[in-house]
């Protein structure tokens, strides 16, 4: 029997079944579709992490000066940082560059008080990099040359009882450990959503704390990616471009726990796959075995006629190609339009876990979430469906190769 004969016998085989056929097709449709959606929204939702974590100020790469990471320690400044800033600016990789100053200090209007991390920004392209203060509620964001003065968030505004123009008296401890103090006018207020990270807002100028901290520079030069996925390239070929003294990390090295969530969720959505997977192959594998339990005379009727066993291996392989691919065209359909749908749509987890607070780690994440959604669904449906199909044919095309012409040819009385 050539090879086109028995692909058509295969077809043919499946077509007088065609109740089991299309049952078949539809487990293995229904568990590549539902594990194609999984994938894509797992997918789109460690972007939106990325995203959230990114645009809240910390950057896809940051630089900085060498320790930090172990002893977050804000005293640190960064030697050179407007050269580090120039020359990393040329680069075809970042498309956005910044730099900032922290210091631990005190806000106070008469007997009210809050401790807050005053950070020290340029304001030229802050906004850009930090969307927490992309809108300002009230007033206005910092301008190039702005000194002395300073934009907070809400909760500190309410627990301080200020409002706009009002002056508060800042109390920090400087680099020799000295007290040091200074009025900042206040000339906008931001409102992020969320109290708590309304309550960490306290932007001013670099030069403002450079004067309060009594140490120039600046502590840290954050950069966004044009090409986030490019992370760890782009960080080799940056760092290369660094001087001694300073360090290249990631958003994942300043927030480990956030990088550690995002690989939880990506190993529970592969073992949640391989599950729905197994179910669907031990499934197809039964009825794979009980069609060849049926078809055993027809099977010993051809090995008499001189069929070989490698050929009716074949013939049983070419069915699950068969199932398999009609299995992703479905699972496309099913999981691939889902996945369209939540990736242009969303899927707005506010309606089900309310209008709250959407902060974590200081990052604003947003309510409604995207899945991921592109051509690499087609392959991806391709290999779960064909490789499920061809490993559940193994079993059965090895039973039937085994199986005695004369015992399945006998008539029992």
């Amino acid at each position: 029997m050539s090879h086109d004969v028995a692909t058509r016998y295969a077809g043919r085989s499946l077509f007088r079944h065609a109740r089991r056929t299309v049952l078949s097709i539809l487990g293995i449709g229904v568990a590549s579709g539902l594990s194609l959606f999984m994938v894509a929204f797992v997918r789109g939702e460690s972007q939106m992490m990325l995203r959230a974590a990114s645009e809240s100020g910390i950057g896809h790469l940051r630089i900085i000066p060498r320790g930090w990471l172990d002893s977050r320690d804000n005293a640190l400044r960064l030697p050179d940082w407007q050269d580090i800033r120039d020359r990393l600016r040329s680069h075809s990789e970042v498309g956005i560059i910044t730099a900032h100053a922290r210091i631990e200090g005190l806000l106070a209007m008469g007997t009210r008080s809050t401790g807050v991390e005053i950070v020290g920004v340029d304001p030229n392209t802050e906004q850009q990099i930090n969307r927490l203060v992309r809108t300002v509620a009230e007033g206005r964001y910092l301008l190039a040359g702005d000194r002395g003065t300073t934009v907070v968030g809400r909760t500190v505004a309410d627990r301080l009882d200020v409002t706009l123009d009002d002056a508060l008296m800042v109390t920090v401890t400087d680099v020799h450990g000295q007290m040091q103090g200074a009025m900042l006018r206040i000339v906008g207020i931001v409102e992020t959503g969320s109290r708590d990270l309304d309550s960490t807002i306290c932007h001013v100028s670099l030069a403002d704390v450079t004067a309060l901290s009594g140490s120039a520079g600046a502590g840290d030069v954050t950069l966004m990616l044009k090409a986030p996925r490019q992370l760890e390239q782009s960080r080799k070929i940056l760092s290369a471009d660094l001087p001694a003294g300073v360090s290249i990390v990631t958003w994942q090295d300043i927030m480990p726990e956030m990088a550690s969530a995002m690989k939880i969720d990506q190993t529970w959505t592969r073992l949640m796959i391989v599950i729905i997977m197994l179910v669907a192959f031990l499934g197809i594998a039964s009825a794979q075995l009980a069609a060849v339990l049926e078809r055993r005379r027809e099977f010993a009727v051809l090995a008499a006629l001189g069929m070989k066993n490698t050929r009716l291996v074949y013939v049983m392989l070419v069915e699950g190609v068969i199932l398999g691919a009609c299995g992703a065209g479905v699972g496309l359909l099913l999981g691939g339009g889902g996945a369209y749908y939540a990736a242009t749509r969303g899927i707005d987890f506010g309606k089900f876990y309310g209008e709250g607070d959407w902060s974590m780690s200081n990052m604003l994440l947003d309510p409604v979430m995207y899945s991921d959604f592109g051509w690499w669904l087609i392959p991806l449906a391709c290999v779960l469906s064909l490789s499920a199909t061809l490993l559940s044919s193994i079993y059965p095309a090895w039973y039937a190769a085994r199986t005695d012409p004369a015992s399945a040819l006998r008539v029992d009385h």
